[in-house]
């Protein structure tokens, strides 16, 4: 994530815990946001790189209001929890792709994710195509639009090949317990003839 400030917001009243919570992503040198992450050696001779981190309460917080939008203070933990509950599940499923269709497992094992973006806002064509279809088939299409769409490329390090996927987050209906539930469509974005064989 970007290097957020820690200090607290014009206005704020409640206090937001300022540790940052290391992710499971590996980060590719020279990835964006925050300059270039330091390499350690492994066991195996191959460069662990340094893994993505999230923002803490305060920086999303901050980010939210940079972004102009009115979260209620004593919302932002659980927002982050589940933003990053959102991106280790997406990631899961990334791996799942490359392991399947990419380099095998033992790639998938090395894959770094390189860049990502997230452009709320700007519907994917599958997710437009959903909600065409929603329209006469609104019993088997039940999501709603996505509330958000992100863009990550990976790269392969073995091979070097970068790849974009695109990420759907939809919001279901609450379970039982009256919890959000979220669904997640990952898939390869249809960039060139491989990925589309992938999806095929």
């Amino acid at each position: 994530m970007p290097d957020l400030p820690q200090t607290k917001v014009h206005n704020q009243n409640r206090y937001l815990p300022t540790e940052r919570t290391i992710s499971t992503i590996p980060r590719a040198v020279n990835s964006t946001y925050g300059g270039v992450p330091e390499p350690k050696p492994a066991d195996d001779g191959y460069d662990a790189l340094s893994k993505w981190e999230y923002p803490s309460p305060q920086q999303f917080y901050n980010a939210l209001v940079r972004k102009g939008w009115n979260t209620p203070e004593e919302h932002v933990e659980a927002m982050v929890l589940i933003h990053n509950r959102l991106n280790e599940d997406a990631w899961t499923e990334v791996l799942n792709w490359e392991t399947r269709f990419g380099g095998g497992s033992a790639e998938a094992a090395k894959l770094e994710l390189a860049e990502f973006a997230g452009i709320h806002g700007h519907v994917s064509h599958k997710a437009w195509i959903y909600q065409c279809l929603r329209r006469y088939c609104p019993s088997y299409f039940a999501f709603a639009p996505p509330f958000d769409r992100h863009d990550w490329i990976v790269r392969r390090p073995l091979t070097g090949r970068r790849i974009r996927y695109v990420i759907d987050y939809y919001s279901s209906r609450k379970t039982v317990l009256h919890e959000p539930e979220f669904h997640l469509d990952v898939r390869p974005a249809s960039d060139n003839v491989r990925n589309i064989c992938m999806k095929i």
